[in-house]
């Protein structure tokens, strides 16, 4: 959305009865929730406005469910859409009395939401919790609490020409020798569509880079025995992490040539449905690209190096979340744990966009209708959800310029180790 439209938006909700609104991608300091969130007003006030925000296709998706909850509960509900820096402009309008009374966004944004006491914890039974696949339910749980509803899955998997390679790779060795062999005789460009960087080319993409960082030995922090990410175990640095970079490095521009960091999200895929790759490691997110261009695939998991760890891609959940300062948060509260947790809500935002469904039984619906779903869910598996712990944040700028020296050939042991330094002394500052 620009500028003036998110603008006009915030000010157009202010002056409404239920605040403001949009979601973000960003943290910011924030007051405890309790004390200092505004009084929730009861269901079936007239001057209650429930509040939502989210980006332009759930904002559709959501409307009718969201006016069917209102005229039930003799309230109002405004749908709010913020498509860009989402998390940040929810912190900051919270902080200004001016937030929503329903999130929808990622899972990765807890560990900032709650530190900063900008989300309640979720109102679920464990009933309703065991409707949710495990990544899911995990995603969403934070320091023994759960804080979100969750309603998507999505990760990385192996998009495959099967005209190309008609047989799956065992494992990445396999399916570098596979591109190469194909390369040899002309019928592709590149060995894999792997992206490398990130869209403005300056960056390296650890999102996609950490299957092949985890099958390597790779690990970025050890576990609680809650099983939350323990900050204090730092896996950048280590024999292992080295290791893991010494076989990704084999594959880099002085080695075999198939991890370039001219690769991008949006490039690898091109190559994909031009034809001029028959691998491509993507998230559903590239079924539509795929389908369009007519391409025969298939997906399957990425597969791991030979004699490696499995290939443990990270899995984001998207969710709805109840805000802490909101006006309505018994209300909200409702709205997420009953309205937004229905299998009619899950199928409907499936239908609206073809991502893998956390609740159980629209997943089960979605498979129905498209035999892509349960190749992702397999490829899921092994996934491991995206920490949503505030610390993460001194992981990206480090981890993102170490993929960039390692393929492009620098020695990879000190390359390794700096990385690993500035993520500790970062994790230093912020505690």
């Amino acid at each position: 959305m620009p500028a003036l439209g998110l603008a006009m938006c915030l000010a157009l909700t202010a002056c409404g009865g239920g605040g403001g609104g949009g979601t973000a991608n960003g943290g910011a300091d924030g007051d405890a929730p309790s004390s200092a969130a505004p009084a929730a007003s009861p269901a079936g006030s007239a001057a209650a406005t429930l509040t939502i925000w989210a980006d332009q296709k759930r904002s559709e998706t959501l409307k009718p469910f969201a006016e069917a909850f209102a005229k039930e509960n003799g309230v109002t509900a405004d749908i709010v859409v913020v498509a860009q820096n989402q998390q940040q402009t929810f912190v900051t309008a919270s902080q200004a009395g001016k937030g929503p009374d329903v999130l929808v966004g990622a899972h990765d944004w807890i560990g900032n939401l709650v530190q900063n006491g900008l989300i309640d914890p979720i109102q679920m039974t464990q009933d309703q919790l065991a409707g949710y696949v495990d990544v899911a339910r995990k995603a969403v749980t934070y320091d023994g609490q759960v804080y979100g509803v969750p309603y998507a899955v999505e990760n990385l998997a192996l998009f495959r020409n099967t005209g190309l390679a008609p047989e799956a790779p065992k494992t990445f060795d396999e399916l570098v020798a596979t591109g190469q062999k194909l390369k040899a005789a002309g019928k592709v460009k590149e060995i894999v569509g792997y992206p490398i960087s990130q869209q403005n080319g300056q960056s390296g993409d650890t999102y996609h880079m950490y299957p092949l960082y985890t099958s390597g030995g790779g690990h970025l922090f050890g576990a609680k025995p809650d099983g939350d990410p323990d900050p204090a175990d730092m896996g950048v640095g280590t024999p292992e992490s080295i290791a893991a970079f010494e076989r990704i490095a084999a594959l880099g521009e002085k080695g075999a040539g198939a991890l370039k960091r001219s690769f991008t999200s949006d490039n690898a895929a091109a190559m994909f449905t031009d034809g001029r790759t028959a691998f491509l490691v993507a998230g559903p997110w590239r079924l539509a690209d795929a389908r369009a261009a007519g391409v025969k695939y298939d997906v399957t998991p990425v597969p791991p190096f030979k004699g490696g760890e499995p290939a443990r891609g990270f899995v984001g959940v998207q969710a709805f979340f109840v805000a802490a300062k909101g006006r309505n948060r018994a209300l909200a509260q409702e709205f997420v744990t009953n309205t937004l947790a229905s299998p009619e809500v899950a199928q409907a935002l499936f239908d609206a966009e073809p991502r893998m469904p956390a609740l159980k039984t629209a997943l089960a619906y979605a498979s129905g209708k498209d035999p892509d779903v349960a190749k992702f869910e397999a490829a899921a598996r092994d996934g491991v959800p995206l920490p949503a712990i505030p610390q993460m944040v001194a992981v990206w700028g480090p981890f993102n310029n170490l993929i960039h020296a390692v393929v492009k050939g620098e020695p990879v042991e000190p390359a390794v180790k700096a990385a690993g330094k500035a993520i500790t002394e970062q994790l230093g500052k912020t505690g």
